[in-house]
This record gives structure tokens, sequence and C-alpha cells, in this order.
């Protein structure tokens, strides 16, 4: 196994762990990858929302940011919906609450800044 660094939205380093002779590790398929790194982005936006709800410092204190994050969440609702049948990680209803939570806090007075 190896340790590598990945990065998260946020352009955040984490550790992930891969066998050490795969040089371009695939742990699902590839649809089911695209939408495990989707489902990776929704909690990535969703913990720093949660974090600017409670007041804390969050990475979507800049209005850079909170776009990149809001049209990351639209970008996502389309692939979702792109996506036919098949099982899903991630469900575009969890996503549209997501946008319309994010939506309602970027229109608050404490965040317009």
């Amino acid at each position: 196994m190896k340790l590598s660094l990945g990065k998260d939205f946020f352009g955040r380093t984490y550790d992930r762990l891969s066998p050490s002779s795969d040089q371009s590790p695939k742990w699902f398929c590839e649809g089911c990858s695209m939408q495990k790194n989707l489902q990776r982005d929704v909690r990535d936006i969703r913990g720093e929302l949660d974090k600017l709800g409670a007041g804390q410092s969050s990475e979507l204190n800049s209005a850079g940011q909170r776009q990149r994050a809001h049209l990351r969440l639209r970008e996502i609702i389309l692939l979702l919906e792109g996506t036919a049948g098949g099982s899903r990680l991630l469900d575009p209803a969890d996503v549209h609450t997501l946008i319309h939570r994010f939506q309602a806090q970027a229109d608050s007075p404490s965040v317009a800044g």
C-alpha cells in the first residue's frame, strides 16, 4: 500500500491509501468513480456551508469560492439528471436541497460581504 495526497474541492490536501503497484487507482466502475467524485464535492461544500451557518470560518466566506461552489452544485445536478438509470451514489433531491440551503445562506446579510 502507498499513501498519497489528494485535493478536495477547495484545494485542501487529504491522505489516501492505494495499492503500491497501482499508478492510477480506481476502486469503482467509471460511472461510479465519477459519482464518487461528485459525492465528495457535495460533502465538502455541505461541510463548509455547515460551518458558515454556524458562524465559523469557512471557505465560503470568499465570494469567489461561494460562486465556484454554487456553480459546481448546479453542474452536479446537470450531470446527475443526465445519468440514465442505474444506481446512484448521490440523490439529485439531496443536491437540490443543498442548493436551496446554499442560496438561502448566500442571501443572508451576514454572508453578503
